[in-house]
């Protein structure tokens, strides 16, 4: 019986020179039993978030089926566009509030999503994963908002909220 040989990812784009990462579980499969993500990063990127900017640069890490039906800007100052979002809205803060939030971790500069992404596909960094599914779960705050606020199903009411908890892979449509 052989050894099974893991994928090493060799990331070089506007972000990231240099960095490489090796997968340790499937793609899709045997998250932490408290992570529970109602999107995987194919959908949301189908659905439009980020206004459509995020991850452009950054396309050959990542399976090519997930770009394919994806909401991505063709502006090249690399402004989001608020009408690629599902709900219209632009729900994002600019990078620099999220390095002075504490939010960015040197292996995922790009912050939550580029983590969700490389965690989906099977990269596992056990300290950071238990950072990042903390905040994933902080964010059900908004969901209570949204389900005290709203009619179940009233895509109209808070939709900038609903954009944002769809950045975290929570179906905001469904709320």
């Amino acid at each position: 019986m052989g050894t099974k040989v893991k994928k090493v990812i060799r990331v070089n784009d506007k972000m990231q020179k240099g960095y490489q990462y090796e997968l340790t579980a499937p793609a899709g499969k045997n998250f932490d039993a408290e992570f529970k993500p109602q999107l995987t990063p194919q959908e949301m990127l189908e659905l439009g978030v980020f206004g459509g900017v995020y991850m452009r640069d950054c396309t050959k890490e990542y399976p090519a089926s997930w770009f394919k039906g994806a909401k991505l800007s063709q502006r090249s100052d690399n402004k989001p566009v608020k009408e690629l979002n599902y709900f219209g809205q632009n729900a994002s803060q600019p990078l620099r509030v999220w390095i002075e939030k504490g939010w960015i971790y040197k292996d995922d500069p790009r912050g939550w999503f580029q983590w969700y992404c490389r965690y989906y596909i099977g990269r596992r960094i056990e300290i950071e994963d238990a950072r990042q599914i903390k905040r994933w779960k902080a964010i059900k705050r908004h969901i209570a908002q949204i389900q005290k606020n709203c009619r179940k199903g009233d895509e109209y009411c808070r939709p900038r909220q609903r954009q944002a908890v769809l950045h975290w892979a929570y179906d905001s449509r469904k709320l």
